[in-house]
């Protein structure tokens, strides 16, 4: 499954806007690299490993409760229990 630098920034930024938390903590969070969505922003790429590692963080991670995934990204299938973890992001 792949996903396009922009799709993974719309993930970020619904994410972000959704918990109130900066690309840069959700980067960390992530991928544990603050700078990685800037990079993304400033027309940068990554690596397909890394593409997927992002959308499996953002799949597993995502508030399915009260914030619908975005239409057009597909979604990769939940590992695990089959429901989401919940990360404290406060």
């Amino acid at each position: 499954m792949s996903i396009s630098e922009q799709e993974i920034l719309q993930l970020a930024r619904e994410y972000g806007a959704h918990f109130g938390l900066k690309l840069s903590t959700i980067g960390t969070y992530a991928v544990n690299d603050g700078k990685f969505f800037g990079r993304l922003e400033q027309r940068g790429s990554c690596t397909v490993r890394t593409s997927r590692i992002v959308l499996s963080w953002f799949s597993e991670n995502w508030p399915d409760a009260d914030l619908v995934w975005p239409a057009g990204i597909a979604r990769p299938a939940l590992s695990g229990s089959g429901a989401p973890k919940k990360k404290d992001a406060a």
